[in-house]
């Protein structure tokens, strides 16, 4: 399976490309094709130094990407999400999930504040879906450690809240969920819920900071 990250030179993008180029083929997308063609060969150096994987790992334009991933990674910031998926999300298949792990926040004197309940802005899926020539959009990823993904070695033995509309696309996302060592998918409701799994990073980096906890998740039991 073709699996693009749009923005797949940032931090989250290179440790989705580190742990799924196992089984898959992944494509680093950035506006810039040298840079993902750059980010590409380091991420696959690395992944060699843990394992043997049966994928691949290469760079491309964003376009590029989104017109030839069957999942499609949505790595990006919310204030770039009109922008981005204004030129992307119309090209790519009809059958293409998309997967949004945006997190609409800001840092504020009083901590991290989800942005579409001070403002009464649309959460990053609503923002998305309008892009969406289908109901193949799924919300996910949004609680993972980011210093823990990028590291092959590390247990991620978290919960990984989803939502989404449509069932084909929630059972793709929850096994490339489940591929991942030790996560665990659970399925939240409707895309019209996923403020609640938005909302869910913001209250983890609030609790992280003032109890001063090192890469927490969540793990429902």
């Amino acid at each position: 399976m073709n699996i693009g990250i749009i923005g797949g030179t940032g931090g989250m993008g290179k440790g989705f490309a580190i742990r799924w180029c196992k089984n898959h083929n992944i494509l680093i997308g950035s506006r810039d094709s040298e840079r993902a063609s750059k980010a590409a060969q380091e991420y696959k150096q690395i992944s060699n130094t843990y394992e043997k994987t049966s994928g691949s790992i290469s760079g491309h334009n964003n376009v590029e990407v989104a017109q030839q991933s069957d999942v499609l990674i949505l790595s990006i910031p919310y204030e770039n999400i009109d922008n981005i998926c204004s030129q992307i999300l119309p090209k790519i298949k009809d059958e293409c999930v998309v997967i949004s792990p945006i997190v609409p926040m800001e840092k504020t004197k009083i901590g991290f504040e989800f942005v579409p309940f001070k403002y009464r802005k649309p959460s990053s899926f609503e923002l998305v879906k309008k892009y969406m020539k289908s109901d193949r959009l799924v919300s996910a990823f949004h609680v993972i450690s980011e210093k823990k993904l990028l590291d092959p070695t590390m247990v991620l033995n978290y919960d990984v809240f989803v939502c989404g509309d449509d069932k084909d696309a929630i059972n793709i996302t929850n096994t490339l969920i489940s591929q991942i060592k030790d996560l665990r998918p659970l399925y939240l409701g409707a895309g019209k819920l996923s403020y609640m799994a938005e909302i869910a990073t913001p209250l983890l980096l609030n609790v992280m900071i003032r109890n001063k906890l090192k890469n927490p998740g969540f793990k429902i039991c």
